[in-house]
């Protein structure tokens, strides 16, 4: 009878528990559909990450505008009468930076084995790192392999894919597949890779709300990091100081798969450089290595620097302020269930849900916003 009793009670309390959970999971948070503050757009089509942020002012949003321009159209080989926009390669990944990041999203890896890579790049080093944290480049390859290049120049090398099926099971029996990418560098047109070395793939990214990523100070970042998980929860993030060439020092960096560039402007200026071959006030020196420099040195460029401080400044606004998506389906149970199961989990322990920025050095509406990025910009080793 006690038995029965019990068990009448144990009962009693999972089902209390999980109409607690019930009644959690059907009340939204506050704003939270929110991500970006009033700098939030509530576009869904497929333009959605393509538009102004809400906050920007007149001469912003004017500036905003041509940096769209420069960052979605192609750039073209000097000499060119389009003075302002020519200059492109010799070596190249891509003709614009809308090239890889299309309508400002995510690029999309190749579908099928032995196709080869549009949105994507191989990154490369020599193993040991520079004193300063940086990596080591390849010497006859650099630290990108450009996988294209301007009429009469050969490409550094053919970057694609093959895929491998791999067939498993679930506990419950239920059959899956999965393809698992094999990654291949091959025709070399200037030499062999060194020994060993390190290749890293990249996938074009999104680039909506980075902005406020600058708005994020370093000491709260730091105040994240538990790189020896100190505190035993699991989680060890860690702060990846890198080269800053905007600053000449080390920062904190926060953008690009692996944190590896410290603020958007040398985002950008790496990007022209490695990906589309554009020189730039910050990167002043053609993406050439080794042989490559005694054979297309000489080539006609686009001006020195190639983009101009003025198209500089535009395109590094423009990704600042693109505007960020509102969360779509946030009152739908289904969705708040899930969030239930975020917390409780301690997803949050790394995918930050609310952070309130401080003062953001160039774009003061972007200061003190309370955002939902769901990051906490560390590294983690998974």
């Amino acid at each position: 009878m006690r038995r029965h009793l019990f068990l009448l009670i144990l009962i009693g309390l999972i089902i209390s528990s999980c109409n607690k959970e019930s009644a959690i999971a059907t009340d939204p948070d506050a704003g939270e559909e929110y991500l970006a503050a009033e700098g939030t757009t509530f576009d869904a089509s497929v333009n959605a990450f393509g538009n102004a942020s809400p906050l920007l002012n007149s001469p912003q949003l004017d500036l905003f505008l041509v940096g769209n321009s420069f960052f979605r159209d192609n750039w073209v080989t000097a000499p060119s009468s389009t003075t302002s926009r020519d200059g492109l390669g010799p070596m190249l990944n891509a003709l614009s930076c809308g090239g890889c990041h299309n309508q400002d999203g995510r690029g999309k890896p190749p579908v099928s084995s032995g196709e080869e890579f549009r949105d994507m790049i191989v990154r490369i080093s020599i193993p040991g790192g520079n004193t300063d944290g940086s990596p080591v480049p390849d010497p006859n390859y650099g630290n990108q392999i450009s996988n294209n290049a301007i009429p009469g120049v050969k490409p550094e090398a053919s970057t694609t894919v093959s895929y491998q099926e791999m067939a498993g099971k679930y506990a419950d029996g239920t059959s899956y597949s999965l393809r698992n990418p094999v990654y291949l560098i091959s025709q070399l047109n200037y030499g062999p890779l060194s020994s060993g070395v390190l290749t890293s793939v990249r996938l074009a990214q999104q680039i909506p709300g980075l902005g406020f990523f600058e708005a994020i100070s370093e000491s709260q970042l730091l105040s994240w990091a538990d790189e020896a998980d100190a505190n035993h929860d699991g989680i060890s993030g860690k702060v990846n100081y890198v080269r800053d060439d905007v600053n000449h020092k080390l920062s904190v960096g926060r953008f690009g798969w692996k944190a590896n560039q410290p603020s958007i402007r040398q985002q950008c200026a790496a990007a022209f450089n490695g990906d589309i071959g554009i020189t730039s006030p910050l990167y002043t020196v053609e993406n050439l290595t080794g042989s490559q420099i005694s054979l297309y040195s000489m080539l006609p460029t686009g001006g020195s620097p190639e983009l101009s401080q003025d198209i500089y400044d535009a395109v590094a606004s423009y990704c600042a302020t693109l505007a960020v998506p509102a969360r779509r389906n946030w009152k739908n149970p289904d969705v708040i269930a899930g969030k239930v199961l975020f917390r409780k989990l301690n997803c949050q322990g790394c995918h930050k849900e609310k952070i309130t920025t401080e003062i953001h050095p160039d774009i003061p509406q972007f200061s003190t916003r309370t955002i939902r990025p769901y990051t906490d910009l560390l590294l983690h080793d998974m």
